[in-house]
This record gives structure tokens, C-alpha cells and sequence, in this order.
């Protein structure tokens, strides 16, 4: 496939500096600044790792574990909520149906409104504000009395979420260099269920009344992750704002300082001088992208890989929630697992899911992302197939569907981070947030909405079959989408992020349609 790339590489000596001159107007259209030449991407992207690069992943990439412990610590209250004494009036019903569509319906609009206003303000104010939302609105779920207050603050808690994800996978993307884009940001995406795990057992000790009472130790579980938000939103003061964003919106000699200062932080730390870079690129300085052109920028310019995100991201969303929707269900209808055991079968899948993206996301930058996103979601895929042809024969127990499921989402979840990575990275820097949030809204209210209502009904039931027509759809939506991959996926795998989709700014700027 070929891919746009507008980077000037040229080997002069002249061209070798870092400062961010003034070049020569042309071809830049639809941009509203003067043109500048700047070398800051090539610099990022050479530098070697570092603690520099550690603060980054710790501050920014930790809050999917939140976001792991709070879906899961919800599922798992459901039942106490319904008790009496548990101090708010709700049924386990309204708890996993309405609570949980209100906070998938806050994601998806948070994401949106968050990754717009990411494009148009920069990745650091969004990325303190929407963990500050996410705080507060946790905070005050934990104080509900009335169901009108808890339901408020699922859906503002899904909005911090929802624009986590636009602001957090941009400046990611944008610090983090080439060569390892692909194994940090799948690991950090699979980190959610690093924190189903802790959501899962926390959920065993917290809601044990031997130790708390019945309307606190729910309480307590929303407390702990304000604490653990808390201590994420101090490193995260010291992530600085994307040197990417920077230069392209007017703030070039900011941008030049800060890399300048990283260099110096990094060579320090590391005891050898950075060898000089010869790649630069010549922008239009602007102030922001409208909905328009975002639009035609992703789907008339980049028609192929519009498709190619969808496809993952609806895909994952399919099979995930063939699983994970009904899993409880499922174990106790076909296998009398007792409800209060169900957390322990949780753990072990939530720990499967996360040793996929930490020992197969190297590959993804060394194999290369075709092959491996297209394998990871074909082979989940006819895992499922396996797993549902099993169950079906009556083969499997508690624990072998277990280990089933395992296996299918070892390689699921690897596939799915890397549709986060993929939609991050293959979009023009000034719409990569707007781009990771529409992706995103898509794949999650396929999976929040109408996946849902489509499993519940199948695993609800008690009948075998239609538990084994989950399975398959969700099979094979998610085979379709490797499919896809095989033939659409971006060779992105160690290349600059300006090499893969050309700025919109850069001057001389020509989308290839791909």
C-alpha cells in the first residue's frame, strides 16, 4: 500500500540544525501561519529509552488500570446495590443494564467532545482535565443515596473515561519513539485488565461483610480509585505538552526548547552525546482543523483505512462482549458455579488478557503490524470457533471454558489494543485525536449498545445453542476484521508518525488515497 510521506530527509549540512526556521510559502493552501522547518519529529523519534520515557508510560498510561478496576468493581456491586442496607435503592438489573449504557454513553460522547477539544488546545490541558472529571465524578458516585445521583455520575464518569482515551493515545503516540510505539502502546492499552484484576479481588474483600458493612465497603471501592487517580494526576503534572502539537499550532520556538531540554535530560542520564539528525519537515503554523475537514481528511483521503478501523475496533467490540457480557451467566446456568465464585473465574481470564499485549506487543514493531494484527484477531477468532464447537459438545467444565477463553482473549486483547495504536497512528497529526475518539465511539457503542442486546438474550437463556450462536458472532465478526487487516493494515511498524500520514500542514502536503 502506499503511504503518504512528506518528510524532508535531505543529508545537507545546512539542513542539519535544530532550530526552527523560517522556510519559504507553498503549497500549504488551507493553512492559516507561516511556514516553518523544523526537525522535532525525526528528534523524538531517534532518543533513546529512558526515565525520561518511563514518566511518560506512568503518568498517562496508568489511568486504563482505573478504568479496568471501575467496570469491573461495577459488575461485581451489582447485586449488593439490590440488597436492603446497601444504602441506595436500585436493582442488580438497573446496575448492569441502565448504569452501565449511561457510562458507555458518556465515553462515547466524552471521547468526541474531549478529542475535539484535544485537537484544537493540546494534549496536556485535556489530558489533567479529563482525569479530573473522572475523579470527581468517581468521588461522588461513592456518596450516592438516590439512584438519580448514582445513574449522573456513571455517565460522568464514562465522560472522563471516554475522553482519556482521545487525549492519552495522541500524546502517547506523539512522545513516545518509533521504534517502540507499537510495544508501549499495546501494553499500555492492555493494562485495563490489570486493573479487572485488582477490581475483581478487591470486589471479593470489599464486599464481605465480615469486614465492612453493607453500605460502606461498596463506597470504599470508588474511595481507592480516587487515591490511586490522585497519585496518577501528580506525576501526570510533570508529562510536558506533544512538541508535535506544539509546532504545528503556532508555538514552534516552545516546541524547539522542550526537545532541547529532553535531549539534555536524556544525554544526562544515559552518558553519551545523541547523534545529530538530517530529517526535517515544513509546516504551515495554524490554530485548528474543523469538523469538515477532519471528516474529508479520514474518510474521502483515507477511505481504506476508515475501513480498516472500523472493522477493528467493531469487531473486538463483538467478541468481547460474546464473552465477557455473559461469562457469569454462563457459569452459573451450564456449571452451577456459585455467583459469589464467579470474581475468581474473572481473574484469571482479566490475567490472560493482559500477558497478551506485555509478550506479544514487541512484534508488533519487530514482525511488523500486518501480519500481526491481521494474526492476532483471525487467530482469537477461530479460537472462539474452537471454543464454542467444544462447548457445544458438552466437552468443557468451569475451569476448560475458562482456559478457553483465556487462549481466545491472549490474543483478542493484543488485537484490540492494537486497534488503538492503529487508528492513533494513521491519521494526519492534526486529526489524530477526533480520529482515536470517532473510532473509538463506534467500536464502543457497537459493543455497549447493541452487543448487550444481542448476548444478553443469547446467554440468558439457558439453552446451549444460542450461547453457541454467541460465540460464533462474535468469532466471526472478529475473523472478518483480521481479514480486513490482512489486506488494508498500515506497515507502520518503527516508522515516524509524519512518514505514515502527512501532516495536513506540511507544506507541499498531497494525500495519497489510502
Amino acid at each position: 500500500m502506499a503511504t503518504p510521506g512528506d518528510v524532508r530527509g535531505g543529508h545537507d549540512d545546512d539542513r542539519r540544525g535544530r532550530g526552527t526556521g523560517r522556510a519559504g510559502a507553498g503549497g500549504g493552501g488551507a493553512a492559516s501561519g507561516p511556514a516553518v522547518r523544523t526537525s522535532v519529529p525525526a528528534r523524538l523519534d531517534r532518543l533513546p529509552w529512558s526515565r525520561w520515557h518511563w514518566m511518560i508510560v506512568i503518568g498517562l498510561g496508568t489511568v486504563w488500570i482505573l478504568d479496568g478496576l471501575e467496570v469491573t468493581v461495577v459488575g461485581n456491586i451489582a447485586s449488593r446495590l439490590s440488597q436492603p442496607g446497601s444504602g441506595l435503592h436500585v436493582s442488580s438489573a438497573q446496575v448492569t443494564g441502565l448504569a452501565a449504557a449511561l457510562y458507555v454513553a458518556g465515553a462515547c460522547v466524552g471521547a468526541l467532545f474531549f478529542g475535539w477539544l484535544t485537537d484544537r488546545r493540546g494534549r496536556k490541558k485535556l489530558f489533567l482535565i479529563t482525569l479530573a472529571v473522572y475523579l470527581a465524578a468517581t468521588a461522588l458516585t461513592a456518596l450516592s443515596t438516590q439512584p438519580w445521583w448514582f445513574f449522573t455520575f456513571r455517565f460522568l464518569t464514562g465522560f472522563g473515561i471516554g475522553g482519556e482515551y482521545a487525549a492519552i493515545n495522541s500524546a502517547i503516540d506523539e512522545l513516545i519513539p518509533s521504534r517502540h510505539r507499537g510495544r508501549v502502546d499495546l501494553i499500555i492499552n492492555g493494562s485495563f485488565w490489570v486493573g479487572a484484576v485488582g477490581g475483581s479481588l478487591l470486589s471479593i474483600l470489599m464486599l464481605n461483610t465480615n469486614y465492612f458493612p453493607a453500605n460502606v465497603g461498596w463506597r470504599l471501592t470508588f474511595a481507592l480509585g480516587v487515591v490511586l487517580g490522585l497519585v496518577i494526576l501528580l506525576v501526570r503534572r510533570n508529562v510536558p505538552e506533544s512538541p508535535r502539537w506544539m509546532f504545528i499550532h503556532g508555538r514552534g520556538d516552545e516546541a524547539e526548547r522542550l526537545v532541547s531540554s529532553i535531549e539534555e535530560r536524556i544525554s544526562e542520564e544515559t552518558g553519551r552525546q545523541l547523534e545529530p539528525v538530517d530529517r526535517e519537515i515544513t509546516i504551515h503554523q495554524r490554530e485548528s482543523v474543523g469538523f469538515g475537514e477532519i471528516a474529508r481528511t479520514v474518510f474521502r483521503d483515507y477511505p481504506r483505512r476508515a475501513v480498516l478501523g472500523l472493522a477493528l475496533f467493531i469487531g473486538q467490540a463483538f467478541l468481547y462482549n460474546a464473552i465477557t457480557f455473559g461469562f457469569g451467566s454462563i457459569l452459573n446456568k451450564f456449571y452451577g458455579t456459585p455467583s459469589d465464585h464467579t470474581g475468581y473465574y474473572f481473574a484469571v481470564i482479566a490475567v490472560g488478557n493482559f500477558l497478551g499485549p506485555l509478550l506479544l506487543g514487541g512484534l508488533f514493531d519487530t514482525v511488523g503490524r500486518r501480519p500481526m494484527i491481521a494474526g492476532t484477531y483471525i487467530g482469537s477468532g477461530v479460537l472462539l470457533f474452537v471454543t464454542a464447537w467444544l462447548f457445544g459438545g458438552g466437552h468443557l467444565n468451569a475451569a476448560t471454558l475458562t482456559g478457553c477463553w483465556c487462549a481466545v482473549l491472549f490474543f483478542a486483547s493484543a488485537g484490540a489494543s492494537s486497534a488503538y495504536l492503529t487508528v492513533s497512528e494513521i491519521f494526519p497529526m492534526e486529526t489524530r485525536a477526533m480520529a482515536i475518539a470517532f473510532f473509538y465511539a463506534v467500536g464502543t457503542a457497537a459493543g455497549g449498545i447493541s452487543g448487550p442486546l444481542l448476548f444478553s438474550d443469547l446467554t440468558s437463556t439457558g439453552v446451549v445453542s444460542d450461547t453457541v450462536n454467541a460465540f460464533r458472532i462474535g468469532a466471526a465478526l472478529m475473523t472478518l476484521a483480521g481479514v480486513v487487516a490482512a489486506f488494508l493494515a498500515v506497515k507502520a511498524e518503527r516508522r515516524s508518525l509524519e512518514d505514515i500520514a502527512t501532516p495536513l500542514s506540511a507544506v507541499g502536503h498531497a494525500t495519497t488515497r489510502a
